[in-house]
């Protein structure tokens, strides 16, 4: 799946994020507006230049999708923490 970049921002389904999330389609764009999907996005830098990491987080999952400067989907993944928050974002480069 790609991820559309338009002006600079980049464009991620709401299907993709209803799989990743394990959440209702139709749940995605009011979550998101409440803020209870909240995403980082990270551009990559050395041998990642190029690339983006973006990070969706909702309840107890968290979603890193790696992606290339045209939008396709290099590498996903799906951390669920049960019953466990999840932890705090270490920022910094794609490593």
């Amino acid at each position: 799946m790609t991820i559309e970049i338009v002006d600079g921002d980049l464009l991620i389904d709401a299907e993709l994020l209803s799989e990743l999330l394990a959440i209702p389609i139709e749940d995605v764009a009011p979550l998101m507006r409440n803020l209870a999907i909240t995403s980082v996005c990270e551009k990559g830098t050395d041998i990642h230049s190029g690339e983006f990491r973006l990070t969706f987080f909702h309840a107890n999952r968290r979603a890193p999708l790696r992606i290339d400067s045209s939008g396709n989907m290099i590498q996903r993944s799906v951390v669920d923490y049960g019953g466990r928050p999840t932890p705090k974002l270490h920022r910094g480069s794609i490593r």
